[in-house]
């Protein structure tokens, strides 16, 4: 593969911004919980997931009351890069060769579905989301990948997409070789998640923010508590927090979470490269555009994937930046964002029934990267299953699939020896500083304080913030985000503030306050 032109190095901001999605749109105030209520079904979770299958219930006829912990649309969904495709990488050939032709035909035709669902409620509901039809392309730069962009271009022809091999894109740099899928989409989701929450609203159904859900007793009917002590009764109940809060179907142990950067610049509309593009080799890049109100594009590259709490994200941010303003006319980075995925074991989306037991507890989660389409399929699938009629892919993304686990055991051992690895790895590390007095303002570390482990971060006026470091999900230590200025989890990804606060999930539980006073003893540690 080429090296990329050598560039200056770009300085980036000590902070990431809030994405164009959430500056771009407007603010939401549902109201909390506030009383015990029943309905026929909770959704815990308030982005495209969860607001796609509470519309798809709500307009089936259904009572349905979502439990967002902080504001819809604005955590991972609101990170996005919103590609609207069924072009997830090089899916197709992998696809046939552990689905059969049969289950990457079901793969195609359900995310292609999803892709149009989007075009159809825009239309319906009358909102203007920015929707653009375009191609989407898998490229490389390397010669030697060429067969392999052939193969996955007849494989996913032969799923049904309208998929060809090509060598021209409209990058701005020569390509080896690319698998472009036409009939695709890119839109604004925050604009159509929030015309569809005021749609869900305007039909009966009930939408509560800032109600953070901390229990689960399934049953006949099932309940959901939220950490103010409040109970929705229902009976059904879907998670859709895009890692799940309850660990009952240990399904945390057949996904990986990744942290993916994004920065993104104005370029002028005749640099727009007429399309949405991945390449997946080494630090992986993705570009897209989106409309600005002068009429020039937002150039949006995404890249640099990392385990989180275990990368330089500064660094990482500079390369981002570096790779983007060598290869288009970017005048200014004018947002640095980070988003967060979670990687399914076998390669395919976990929607349907929450575990073997399950009778009316449903879950959506491990979309990958591929958010948009997965999340708009789970509200149509799970709708589907709720109200009795499973479409043909149901078995495809069955949470509860068994015929996958010996295919899946390779990758489920990796990914939790890396687990494992961090659990104990991290507790023997010795912490780069050996008091709290060491830490510079702006930045943060894990110091023992009265012989326990604590995350310790000093603001920018000199004052200490002390927490406990270990993660109230399974216990790993956090590990401190210069950047974006949080306490991330290693083992499965859950994000905290500086304050202790629960920024994602899985983790419900803030972390404990910790008192900076008192003897601090290098000899012990907490259990």
């Amino acid at each position: 593969m080429p090296n990329d032109p050598e560039t200056p190095p770009l300085a980036a901001p000590p902070h990431t911004t809030e994405s164009h999605w959430l500056r771009t749109s407007g603010t939401t105030s549902y109201p909390p919980v506030a009383e015990n209520k029943t309905v026929d079904t909770v959704v815990v979770g308030g982005g495209i997931a969860g607001l796609s299958t509470a519309w798809e219930l709500t307009r089936a006829g259904r009572s349905v009351a979502v439990l967002e912990a902080d504001r819809i649309a604005s955590g991972v969904t609101g990170f996005t890069t919103a590609k609207l495709t069924a072009q997830h990488g090089l899916r197709y050939e992998r696809l046939r060769r552990t689905r059969g032709p049969e289950g990457a035909k079901l793969y195609a035709r359900s995310q292609q579905a999803a892709v149009e669902r989007v075009a159809e409620i825009s239309a319906e509901l009358r909102v203007d989301c920015e929707l653009e039809h375009v191609p989407a392309y898998t490229y490389s730069r390397d010669t030697a990948q060429r067969p392999a962009l052939r193969a996955e271009a007849e494989a996913a022809r032969a799923a049904g997409l309208d998929a060809s091999y090509v060598e021209v894109t409209g990058l701005p740099f020569t390509v080896a070789g690319a698998v472009r899928i036409d009939g695709q989409a890119q839109f604004h989701p925050r604009k159509y998640l929030l015309a569809l929450a005021a749609d869900i609203t305007a039909y009966g159904s009930t939408i509560h923010e800032r109600s953070r859900v901390t229990g689960l007793r399934e049953g006949r009917p099932c309940q959901v508590t939220t950490e103010n002590g409040w109970t929705v009764t229902a009976r059904d109940v879907v998670v859709a927090t895009h890692f799940p809060v309850f660990d009952r179907a240990l399904l945390f142990a057949r996904m990986s979470p990744r942290r993916e950067l994004v920065v993104a610049g104005p370029v002028a509309a005749d640099r727009d490269p007429d399309g949405m593009y991945i390449c997946e080799e080494g630090t992986k890049r993705s570009v897209r555009t989106a409309p600005l109100g002068d009429g020039s594009r937002l150039l949006i590259v995404t890249g640099e994937s990392f385990t989180p709490g275990t990368a330089d994200t500064a660094e990482r941010f500079r390369r981002l930046d570096d790779w983007m303003h060598a290869h288009f006319p970017v005048a200014e980075t004018r947002y640095r964002w980070a988003a967060q995925d979670n990687d399914p074991s076998d390669s395919v989306p976990l929607i349907g029934t929450f575990h073997p037991g399950a009778r009316h507890t449903f879950v959506a989660t491990g979309f990958g990267g591929w958010g948009m389409s997965s999340g708009v399929l789970a509200g149509r699938l799970i709708a589907e299953l709720i109200c009795a009629a499973p479409p043909p892919w149901t078995e495809l993304y069955d949470p509860r699939r068994l015929w996958s686990t010996l295919r899946e055991a390779p990758t489920m051992l990796s990914q939790q020896a890396e687990v494992a690895q961090h659990f104990v790895g991290d507790r023997l590390r010795t912490t780069h500083v050996d008091s709290a007095d060491e830490i510079p303002a702006g930045t943060g570390a894990v110091v023992r304080l009265n012989g326990r482990r604590s995350a310790v971060y000093r603001d920018d006026a000199g004052l200490c913030h002390a927490v406990s470091a270990r993660c109230t999900h399974l216990g790993c230590l956090v590990s401190f985000n210069s950047v974006e200025r949080t306490w991330e989890c290693p083992c499965h990804g859950s994000r905290f503030g500086v304050d202790g606060s629960v920024l994602q999930g899985p983790a419900v539980r803030p972390l404990e306050q910790r008192d900076l006073e008192g003897p601090h003893s290098p000899d012990t540690d907490e259990a």
